[in-house]
């Protein structure tokens, strides 16, 4: 069998390749670092063979918190346009990653459109086109074959997608227990739904889990990222840690070990919802289980009830993750459980996750991650808006709140005006220096 040589099989012969070297550069640590941590799993590069990418992004160990943006048409809405703004959003504002997650419609020409245009690694959910192809032949909807399935998946790759959602982690014997025990927020994973009807409608196992070395042959081939999707993450507080989401954790990490082990690179997608002080403990176990896999979380939300807020609520969560060794966190927008997002929804999500980010960055990496703050807190002192503008998230905000009562950035703002701190003190010390 032709074994292809992915980044995980480089690092173990003791090559540094040229995109370990690129995320050296970025992440500002030595290429060393990064080859042995890609050779034990611990990070992951999401790049396909195929693609040539404008932005690199590696996910892992002692790397910056990366920020992975969702868009997608659906069966409700489908507007390529709407979806290419969002993709320049992401471009913009820094996301790290983007996922298509369109469900309906040309699916295929979304997908190469959106990595055409996208600076950053992209990745999808296969099985949400399988599922789509089914509904357009007239087919009952969870009538695909396991071929079918991985014909998709290969499609996907040779599109060049970078990293793909896979739900390897619910079993038949989970699904029988999930409809004999009711969750309060049952399962709110679209493709984990799909995935555990189509075991209970044809009373066979999981293809992805039962069929995972012929998965892992085809994600080799290509040396694309295997996300191993969370179908049972709790969609309510209520529902965090029970028996469900963790028996798929277990599941999910010897998964990931065995994909390491065959030189597959991998990560693990995480929650979903989750009281505040939780969450530490899940990314513990999730670390522990798995070897120190990558962890990819969905948020995290640390309530029910921020509908119209998600993305704020979804940050606060996020940043305690981030702190805690979350790798990669998941957006939420305002429109999360409500609606398709806008692009300007979009950027909204994307901005409070950057900032989360950060915040959990600043623990996490400590003083490599707070000199930027350190710049703010000199630039501030000094009232030296034009550097103060150029460290934030979003430049054109700032100065479009600066300037709603003032035209030019010079002294004080208009909040204290003359009883500026940095212009009192400074007033009394000159005076008593000429004196």
């Amino acid at each position: 069998m032709l074994l292809y040589m992915t980044q995980i099989l480089e690092a173990r012969r003791g090559n540094v390749t040229e995109e370990m070297r690129k995320i050296a550069e970025i992440e500002g640590v030595s290429p060393e670092k990064i080859r042995d941590r890609v050779a034990t799993g611990r990070v992951v590069i999401l790049k396909n063979l195929k693609r040539n990418l404008r932005k690199y992004t590696a996910v892992g160990e002692g790397l910056s918190t990366k920020v992975n943006v969702n868009i997608g048409a659906s069966t409700d809405h489908y507007n390529i346009e709407e979806e290419l703004r969002k993709v320049e959003i992401a471009n913009r504002y820094g996301a790290d990653s983007l996922m298509d997650l369109t469900d309906g419609g040309d699916i295929d020409s979304m997908r190469r459109m959106v990595i055409e245009h996208a600076e950053m690694p992209v990745g999808t959910v296969p099985i949400y086109q399988v599922y789509y192809e089914m509904v357009t032949r007239r087919k009952y909807v969870i009538d695909f074959t396991p071929d079918e399935l991985f014909r998709v998946i290969r499609k996907q790759l040779d599109d060049g997608v970078d990293f793909i959602t896979v739900h390897t982690g619910i079993t038949l014997e989970l699904s029988r227990k999930l409809v004999e025990k009711k969750r309060v927020a049952g399962i709110v994973s679209r493709g984990g739904t799909i995935m555990a009807a189509w075991s209970l409608h044809n009373q066979r196992e999981n293809p992805l889990y039962s069929e995972f070395d012929y998965l892992l042959e085809i994600a080799r081939e290509y040396d694309v990222t295997l996300s191993l999707g969370d179908a049972l993450r709790p969609g309510g507080i209520a529902d965090a840690h029970d028996e469900f989401q963790v028996a798929e954790l277990i599941n999910n990490a010897r998964l990931a070990r065995r994909a390491v082990e065959k030189g597959v690179q991998v990560m693990i997608e995480g929650p979903g919802h989750m009281p505040l002080d939780q969450i530490e403990m899940d990314i513990k176990l999730e670390k522990e289980l798995s070897g120190g896999v990558p962890y990819y979380v969905l948020g995290i939300l640390p309530t029910d009830i921020a509908a119209g807020y998600d993305h704020i609520a979804g940050a606060i969560g996020g940043a305690v993750a981030s702190a805690h060794g979350a790798d990669m966190l998941c957006y939420l927008t305002p429109a999360e459980h409500l609606s398709l997002p806008t692009p300007e929804q979009v950027k909204e999500g994307l901005i409070a996750f950057k900032i989360a980010a950060h915040v959990g960055d600043t623990i996490k990496l400590g003083e490599r991650a707070r000199e930027k703050d350190r710049e703010m807190s000199v630039a501030r002192a000094s009232l030296n808006w034009l550097k103060m503008f150029s460290l934030t998230f979003d430049q054109d905000r700032a100065k479009q709140i600066y300037t709603q009562y003032k035209d030019k950035p010079l002294g004080s703002c208009t909040m204290c005006g003359d009883l500026c701190v940095y212009l009192v003190l400074p007033r009394v010390t000159e005076k008593m220096k000429r004196t």
